[in-house]
């Protein structure tokens, strides 16, 4: 059994810059988790079921649309969990659609706490690297097209790879409920 996730990649040269910045403050995951936006965390699925979920994927990629994505500022969810992330400043409503129409298929996943859609910059490190991290990024702010979602899966070597590409063709995602 494999461990697969699914989300929203961050573009350049967004990406690199949070994925230095995650790396500047020590973050031993920096280079093998690239920047991201959670649609559903890492889940165990069985081989059997890798195509039908792949297909579930494809399904919810055309039947939603592109829409737009403003990363600003950071926050934290400590003292609940050591995390420090760039927050989602446009595009929540959209996320949340998503990340509920990814776990109404065939597998299913559970959530630890509720969803809040987030890019990690600093995880399970001192607070005083959660500190620098939140700081060094206070004034972030970048906008871009949300045109597609991935399915990654979790190598060997603790890598998180892209297997899939799905292209947001539906009707374009409004902000409103």
């Amino acid at each position: 059994m494999a461990v697969h996730g699914v989300s929203i990649a961050i573009p350049e040269p967004w990406g690199s810059q949070l994925q230095q910045q995650r790396e500047d403050v020590g973050d031993p995951m920096a280079r093998a988790i690239p920047p991201h936006v959670t649609l559903m965390p890492p889940t165990e699925i069985l081989e059997r079921e890798l195509a039908a979920f792949t297909h579930h994927l494809g399904s919810v990629a055309s039947t939603h649309g592109p829409f737009t994505m403003q990363l600003r500022g950071t926050g934290t969810f400590r003292p609940v969990s050591p995390v420090v992330f760039v927050q989602v400043a446009q595009g929540i409503p959209m996320c949340e659609r998503l990340e509920q129409a990814v776990r109404r298929g065939p597998v299913v996943r559970e959530l630890e706490f509720p969803y809040h859609p987030h890019v990690t910059i600093a995880h399970q490190v001192s607070d005083a690297q959660l500190d620098e991290a939140f700081g060094a990024l206070a004034t972030f702010d970048a906008t871009f097209e949300v045109t597609d979602f991935h399915l990654y899966e979790h190598g060997d070597d603790g890598v998180w790879r892209p297997m899939a590409d799905f292209a947001l063709s539906g009707e374009p995602l409004q902000p409103s409920s």
